[in-house]
């Protein structure tokens, strides 16, 4: 949009609100409910017309539906992170944030304090009256809204930007922040390179060794190899998450849009492009696994005609599972057996039969329901669900959950739920023989095997020359990868004998279990400046797919080079994002805090060490300057102080103590604790911040002087870490996403926006579809 247009749109808006003009194009505009879209009349005659003949909508509430579609989506917000935190992240919204929120009128209507979705677990998923606009823009909502924002197995996210959903699944491996590598990992794929990095931005919130982002098409998505006792085979998913590229009508109440560019065209040409994608995920599901399909489209072309065409071709290697008692507090109706299919002239098919021959090109078979009532019967596409927006007061949304019994008819011979074997496997590096091929590769390891691969890859040619011929869309075809996009650094694993880690061992004192081959850096020339850390698992897709793969980021910092070098004991410095990982390991350089030593470590720049507790004064009397673990348990006897354990990174210099934790997470961390900060709008400038105390102490120094260090990292984005008396190394502690390259050629792009959020502002669907096509 040029700048004109923009100014000419601009002055339009403003001469609508000097005559009142309604924020949702009917003439009104209800406060909290401003959607922001005044000039678009949620009307679309097509789209009434398709819906109201395919009978999705029970009888009676076709009024209903629609009255919520020209709704505005409310928000919704979900706490994320480890269990621990969340739980008292939960309790600072139910005791003081909530409690602001009584009695509180906006624009001259009230505020209903949020409330729990009913169907999400353990009240970790609530949703307000508030738009997203009036949460934004409201004085009396500022702090509620800055608080929102600032702490917003084997598995395959096959089409996962911007990853909220891959959060979810992140956070699944991590429910026990004891364990600091779970047995799995995720991959989250996406097509788009730049939606890669959304990617790495969520991922970078949690903190896991456990993650990989890659770049590829979904629906061509490599095979990738595993090392199991020496001996190279096919890694097979769990489960995969396969949340396809969708119309999107049922985002129609935050995506206004939709309502003027909606066509039955669009589901006619995404329909082939689901359907390859979900069969390349069945493909690469192990045998009792599961693969979950789901769109936010109430369209049957993409959602029955896609299951119903898989389950088809599969011959009974696919069933839907019934997973009605899943989500009990969920309102959903069940899969349709019947539908007709129309083109944007609005013409009407019934049967692929009825087609003239100069549209067969836009509608293809697999857009139909079967005929034969026995085959149709024994699908159960009653087990699929659809969400309706008037329901619950949702968006539109499509889930079905596919259990995979035996191999695919095109693809002989896979492992029973290869995971469980991978899962007692060691760290066995091999060389790596991988094609570039997006189907079925050959294995070069013996005989069988190759003959098997050869016979896999004819099957799979033979299905799709066969697909061609009768209309019906087959498995992928085999694709050569390109690479396009941002150049990344290498992923280079520490040596065996690298000289690097024996002194950070001694340092430490790591454990003897500490897995130091996991350990990787992204240079492969020079000094390293930052070590990464992933899991077993993940090293051995490394390590066996690299030539194959674009790997955009996966793996965590858990050291960075100080500046000083080795002249405080050790030439690294404990990193905060892989702390939670690393502590397990660590047996020496740690100090256990109260928490008023962690108020004190976390609002003040660099405190001196007769701020701290004299038990505290005590353990760092005799240490050695350098880079500490600050870990604070909780006292179940003091329950309105934080109740989860806290590990800090820390520094100890000749006269004080301080804390190398980035701006976000410090605030976190103070806001878990009752202090409330909140940094206060300026039209003149953007620097200036205050802070509350959320649990009414009369700690005024405290407050000033968080107040100041938040002000500063504000205007900078980074903690200045200067260096004290003792002469400790100056340092910069970076909100950055993911893995940083190290060289100057790199050109990774991470996001800092909110990188440490823990509390995740959603739309009400709870699911983030941008990958919408138009």
């Amino acid at each position: 949009m040029g700048r004109r247009q923009r100014d000419r749109r601009r002055q339009q808006q403003q001469q609508r609100r000097e005559r009142g003009g309604g924020g949702d194009g009917q003439g009104r505009d209800p406060a909290g409910w401003a959607g922001g879209y005044p000039e678009i009349v949620k009307e679309n005659a097509l789209f009434e017309r398709y819906y109201a003949a395919l009978r999705i909508v029970p009888e009676g509430e076709w009024e209903p539906f629609m009255a919520a579609l020209r709704e505005p989506l409310p928000a919704t917000f979900r706490i994320t992170g480890y269990k621990s935190h969340a739980n008292e992240i939960l309790h600072c919204l139910k005791n003081k944030y909530f409690k602001e929120l009584q009695d509180l009128v906006v624009d001259g209507q009230k505020i209903e304090v949020p409330q729990p979705l009913s169907w999400y677990p353990e009240e970790l998923a609530w949703h307000t009256n508030l738009s997203r606009k009036i949460l934004r823009k409201s004085p009396e909502l500022e702090k509620f809204h800055q608080f929102l924002v600032s702490e917003t197995e084997c598995i395959l996210d096959m089409c996962a930007a911007p990853g909220s959903k891959t959060a979810q699944l992140i956070e699944m491996l991590h429910a026990d922040m004891n364990v600091p590598f779970p047995e799995g990992f995720v991959i989250a794929n996406d097509v788009d390179n730049k939606r890669c990095y959304l990617l790495v931005h969520q991922a970078k919130r949690l903190n896991s060794p456990c993650i990989m982002v890659v770049n590829h098409d979904a629906s061509s998505i490599p095979n990738l190899q595993m090392d199991v006792n020496g001996k190279k085979e096919i890694l097979f998913y769990d489960r995969i998450l396969c949340d396809v590229p969708c119309s999107g009508d049922g985002t129609m109440r935050k995506n206004i849009d939709v309502w003027k560019k909606w066509t039955t065209q669009n589901s006619l040409q995404l329909h082939g492009l689901q359907l390859r994608i979900a069969t390349r995920g069945v493909e690469q599901l192990a045998e009792g696994g599961r693969m979950v399909y789901s769109t936010c489209s109430l369209n049957p072309v993409e959602n029955e005609a896609v299951i119903t065409s898989l389950l088809e071709k599969s011959q009974g290697a696919l069933e839907l599972a019934d997973v009605s008692s899943e989500l009990p507090g969920l309102k959903w109706m069940p899969g349709i057996t019947q539908w007709k299919v129309m083109l944007k002239d609005g013409q009407w098919f019934e049967d692929w039969k009825e087609v003239p021959s100069n549209r067969q090109a836009q509608i293809r078979p697999t857009m139909f329901p079967i005929k034969d009532k026995e085959k149709l019967k024994a699908m159960n596409l009653e087990r699929c669900l659809r969400i309706l927006p008037h329901h619950q007061n949702t968006g539109g949304f499509f889930v079905a959950v596919l259990i995979k019994k035996s191999p695919m008819p095109w693809n002989k011979r896979q492992p029973k739920l290869q995971w469980k074997s991978l899962q007692k496997t060691g760290d066995t590096t091999v060389p790596t023989s991988a094609t570039e091929d997006g189907a079925v590769e050959t294995i070069e390891e013996q005989p069988p095997e190759d003959e098997q691969a050869r016979e896999v890859q004819d099957s799979l040619n033979s299905e799709c020359e066969q697909s061609k011929k009768d209309g019906v869309c087959g498995p992928p075809p085999s694709k050569r990868m390109k690479l396009f996009g941002f150049k990344e650094d290498p992923f280079v694993f520490l040596s065996e004998d690298d000289p690097l880690f024996p002194s950070i061992q001694k340092f430490y004192a790591l454990d003897p279990s500490f897995p130091k081959m996991n350990l990787l850096t992204r240079t492969q020339e020079g000094k390293k400046r930052h070590l990464y850390m992933v899991s077993k698992e993940l090293r051995n897709v490394l390590v066996n797919n690299s030539e194959k793969m674009k790997v955009i980021n996966t793996g965590i910092k858990v050291w960075s080079r100080n500046s000083d070098g080795e002249q405080f004991g050790c030439a690294f410095r404990l990193a905060q994002e892989g702390i939670y990982t690393l502590y397990p390991f660590i047996n020496a350089r740690i100090i256990n805090v109260c928490i008023d030593d962690v108020k004190v470590l976390l609002t003040q720049e660099n405190p001196f060490l007769s701020k701290f507790s004299n038990e505290t004064q005590k353990l760092v009397k005799d240490m050695a300057m350098g880079s500490i673990v600050l870990r604070y348990d909780p006292d179940p006897d003091k329950l309105d102080t934080l109740q989860c354990p806290v590990v800090l990174c820390g520094w100890h210099g000749k006269t004080s103590l301080r804390a190398f934790v980035p701006k976000n997470e410090r605030l976190h961390y103070l806001r878990m604790m009752g202090v409330e900060v909140f940094q206060a709008k300026r039209k003149e400038d953007d620097l200036g911040s205050k802070m509350e105390e959320g649990n009414q102490d009369n700690n005024a120094e405290l407050v000033e002087e968080a107040a100041d260090g938040a002000s500063k990292a504000k205007e900078h984005d980074v903690l200045e870490m200067e260096a004290d008396v003792g002469g400790e190394p100056t340092q910069k502690v970076v909100e950055s996403s993911g893995i940083e390259p190290e060289s100057k050629t790199g050109s990774a792009q991470p996001l800092n926006e909110n990188a440490d959020n823990h509390v995740s502002l959603e739309s009400r669907d709870t699911t983030d579809h941008s990958h919408v096509k138009d």
